[in-house]
Order: structure tokens, then C-alpha cells, then sequence
């Protein structure tokens, strides 16, 4: 479920507070960079070694129908395969909404967007905006994601000739 409160702290935030809603948002960024400077052990540090990631939400936009990734190697092994020689990515996340809930997880929802280019014709491309709604948990002093699910609310270009 989305993150949709009207306010981002409640008035009794402390500095611990803060400090967790940075480290949440960072997992995010340490999935897009991750993926940008194709760099596995910063792709990595973004999830649990548990963790799901379901991209059939925003696959259904053009069609295609991929199977759910789950476990943080699957995961990694998964995207950059998918586009290693073949890819190059740009990722900027906006609009982060944290929730620490009172279990001691985390909900972040957020916009990225998304463009990939063929490596070896940068003309062939798609451009994604999607929103991810995201469950993170602590490992140590950060946080990473456990599970994501990321829909699409528009692209342009042709997904089909990077995603296949």
C-alpha cells in the first residue's frame, strides 16, 4: 500500500528518526545507482538476502509478463544479466514517502524514472516512470528492501527491444 499520510514526521521526531528515514530512502538510491554503474555489490546492499521483487506490474504496460525475482542474488543476478553488454540506464528517484510502522519495518513509496538504452544504438530506447511501493527492514544501521513491487505509470520508446 502506498504511503499517503499527509505529513512526513510526527511532531515528536528525534534525530533517530531522521536518521531512518535517510537510510530507508538511501536503499532506493543504492538500487538505482547500483544498476546504473553496474556495480553487484552496491545493487546488492539495497535488499534482504530474502528479499521479492515483482516488476509484472509495470511489464503489463507493453505486455510482457515476467516472473517475480525473489532472493537478494536472484535479484541482482537477474538485472544485471538481463542487461550486461546489452544496456545502459539512467535511474533518479523522487517523491520518497516513509512510514516506519510500529512493527519496526518500513513502507517507502517513491517515483522513478527509469531509461534504458541500447548500448549499441542509444536511439533504441524506453523511458519508464514508475512507483514503487517498498517494505524495508533494518540490517545493522540501514535499512534495506524486502519486498518491491514496481508499476508503471507511462513510457515511451519500445520496452520490448531492452526488456525482450
Amino acid at each position: 500500500m502506498y504511503v499517503t499520510r499527509p505529513h512526513a514526521l510526527s511532531s515528536g521526531a528525534d534525530a533517530a528518526a531522521l536518521h531512518d528515514r535517510t537510510e530507508i530512502i538511501d536503499a532506493l538510491y543504492r538500487f538505482g545507482l547500483g544498476q546504473d554503474l553496474k556495480d553487484p555489490g552496491l545493487l546488492a546492499s539495497a535488499f534482504a538476502a530474502d528479499a521479492g521483487l515483482d516488476f509484472r506490474p509495470a511489464a503489463a504496460a507493453w505486455g510482457a509478463e515476467p516472473p517475480p525475482m525473489s532472493g537478494r542474488d536472484t535479484i541482482v543476478a537477474t538485472i544485471l544479466g538481463g542487461f550486461e553488454g546489452r544496456v545502459d540506464t539512467t535511474h533518479q528517484v523522487t517523491n520518497p514517502r516513509v512510514h516506519i510502522q510500529p512493527d519496526g519495518t518500513a513502507r517507502l513509496t517513491a517515483l522513478v524514472e527509469a531509461q534504458h538504452l541500447l548500448t549499441a544504438d542509444h536511439r533504441v530506447h524506453a523511458l519508464l516512470k514508475n512507483l514503487y511501493d517498498t517494505e524495508l527492514v533494518r540490517d545493522g544501521h540501514r535499512w534495506v528492501m524486502r519486498n518491491v513491487v514496481i508499476d508503471n505509470l507511462w513510457y515511451t520508446g519500445d520496452p520490448t527491444a531492452i526488456f525482450g
